[in-house]
């Protein structure tokens, strides 16, 4: 009976033993566990870093302005199609340092309309190149070309002064004949045109005058009549394909204004 007590004595002490030991264990993963939790927590991996375009210089990055209505605002289009944007990416290509153009535009804007949201932007006369583009909704009003011939000369010395007093730096794009698009079905289209083509001859006269450049692109607004992929959704105005093929026939003359 002794020998039986004293044998049960010691599988009780060697059992005992072994669940601290186990407990011991248990607690030691257990302290493992959370430390290297908290080490995480505490030192989170870097997140990546955001892949930018690189930012031209301030010193050697040209600057623009582009004045109009809604063919320079590019109404209808995504900003990124609007022509003067377009024009800014295909000189970038070409290796000159060029910011998105400053744009002071609207639908439905007039010359009139234009001079007032200049004269409120108070602009700084500093930019490297101008574009001008202005007088559909004074034709579409109907509008004198008197009117317009004042209007528009004094737009255009505006636009002067606003490239640091250089006619050089100014361009100025003709009217599109939206009378070759959709939209004007059911309207006197020759007549349209007849008068965007008079309104046209006064800008260009007036432009010559003051030593800027004129760039005629009324010829390929005109295609839109057999071309629907110059239309934008609206039927009114131009897609970004026709705003790639202005910027296109713009980008010699601008590139010799920035060399």
């Amino acid at each position: 009976m002794g020998t039986q007590s004293e044998s049960l004595l010691t599988e009780y002490i060697q059992v005992k033993q072994t669940l601290l030991m186990r407990h011991h264990i248990f607690s030691l993963l257990l302290f493992m566990s959370f430390a290297f939790a908290a080490c995480k927590k505490d030192a989170p991996e870097p997140a990546a870093a955001p892949d930018l375009p690189p930012t031209p210089t301030a010193d050697n990055t040209r600057t623009y302005l582009a004045l109009g209505d809604s063919y320079t605002i590019g109404q209808s289009v995504p900003a990124v199609d609007q022509w003067g944007m377009q024009l800014a990416a295909l000189l970038r290509e070409e290796g000159i340092a060029i910011s998105n153009p400053v744009t002071v535009a609207r639908t439905g804007w007039t010359t009139s309309e234009l001079a007032s949201a200049i004269a409120a932007a108070d602009l700084k006369p500093s930019f490297d190149l101008v574009s001008l583009l202005i007088g559909v909704n004074n034709q579409y009003r109907g509008q004198s070309l008197e009117t317009y011939r004042s209007e528009f000369g004094q737009l255009l010395q505006t636009a002067i002064r606003l490239a640091k007093g250089d006619p050089t730096r100014v361009l100025v794009l003709s009217i599109p004949d939206w009378g070759a698009t959709p939209f004007a079905q059911g309207s006197n289209r020759q007549q349209i045109s007849a008068e965007i083509n008079a309104f046209n001859d006064v800008a260009r006269e007036i432009t010559k005058n003051a030593g800027v450049t004129f760039i005629d692109i009324t010829p390929l607004t005109r295609e839109a009549a057999s071309d629907p992929s110059y239309v934008a959704g609206d039927g009114l105005h131009y897609s970004g394909t026709m705003h790639r093929e202005w910027a296109l026939l713009t980008l010699p003359k601008a590139k010799d204004i920035l060399k």
